[in-house]
């Protein structure tokens, strides 16, 4: 294996996975709109709750235009995310997603001709300035890492426990969990679906793609269909807003851990630098958990 000396981020080649990043959260955002918009038009299969999603109500939303333009554009989104980590390190482009939180907000305000509210436009605020100084510090302190063995089993296993306890927390208690249970832990999923992401590019790119990058491209898959059924599950119990801020911020949070922790992207930052990454992330947690106590005016007038 041939090794290669960390890359600066700032380079003009890194800066071209920030516009691209920009794009795939538009489609994220609005591709969450449709799917939360056709999910909240399917009534539930006969003999279930409103916040259930049973293979029946799946199955009538594959017939649904505006479910499958959804999708689509999701899955736009999720290519689009993929490009952008091939050219710049995780902990840069990830966070980026946030962008998709402020296409929600005002599209659903337009769409509903209801003002957001001070609460949600706080919780919009505190997300947005969160990530955005995480980005920031991130922008001048990543560096792109050369992907080891080590690296893609550790992430595998990491993996397989957060498969396990959400397999085990599903089948156990689904019927108590809330919007906010249902989006943590697809964005969890959705953030190992980016760290994967990463690491099988970079060996493909490396030219050391084999049964072991193979492995990690079925743990993508299962994670990002697992995290996938999810969200639609939070679709029946909480906002679009709620959805696209805990995808948003958790997903991010999850990958750049791992970017951090597990692939050293960030080895070369100074003490300050994480510092900063633990504030801006709290901060952005605080905007999810706040974002989650607003609820849906009664009427095109009311704001909360």
């Amino acid at each position: 294996m041939i090794q290669t000396a960390a890359v600066p981020i700032l380079s003009s080649y890194h800066w071209l996975g920030i516009p691209i990043a920009v794009a795939g959260a538009i489609l994220l955002a609005l591709g969450t709109l449709f799917q939360h918009k056709a999910v909240g038009e399917q009534a539930p299969a006969p003999g279930r709750n409103a916040g259930s999603m049973g293979g029946g109500r799946l199955q009538a939303l594959l017939g649904k235009p505006v479910w499958l333009a959804g999708t689509a554009m999701l899955g736009a989104a999720i290519l689009l995310q993929l490009a952008s980590l091939r050219f710049s390190p995780l902990i840069v482009v990830q966070p980026i997603g946030a962008v998709a939180l402020v296409v929600t907000t005002l599209a659903t305000a337009r769409m509903t001709r209801r003002s957001p509210g001070r609460r949600a436009l706080t919780s919009v605020a505190l997300c947005i300035a969160g990530v955005g100084v995480f980005v920031a510090v991130a922008a001048v302190s990543a560096r792109d890492v050369e992907i080891t063995d080590r690296h893609l089993i550790t992430i595998l296993i990491l993996l397989g426990a957060i498969l396990a306890a959400l397999g085990t927390g599903f089948s156990l208690w689904r019927h108590r969990w809330s919007a906010v249970v249902f989006t943590a832990g697809a964005g969890i999923l959705f953030g190992f679906v980016a760290a994967l992401a990463k690491t099988v590019i970079a060996r493909l790119f490396q030219g050391d793609f084999e049964w072991l990058s193979l492995t990690c491209l079925a743990g993508l898959i299962v994670a990002a269909l697992f995290g996938t059924f999810l969200v639609q599950n939070a679709h029946t119990r909480g906002t679009p807003e709620l959805v696209v801020a805990g995808l948003t911020v958790i997903d991010p949070l999850v990958a750049v851990t791992l970017g951090i922790t597990v692939l050293g992207e960030a080895d070369t930052a100074p003490a300050e630098a994480f510092i900063a990454f633990l504030l801006a992330g709290a901060t952005a947690v605080a905007g999810v958990l706040l974002l989650a106590t607003v609820k849906k005016a009664p009427s095109s007038t009311t704001a909360e």
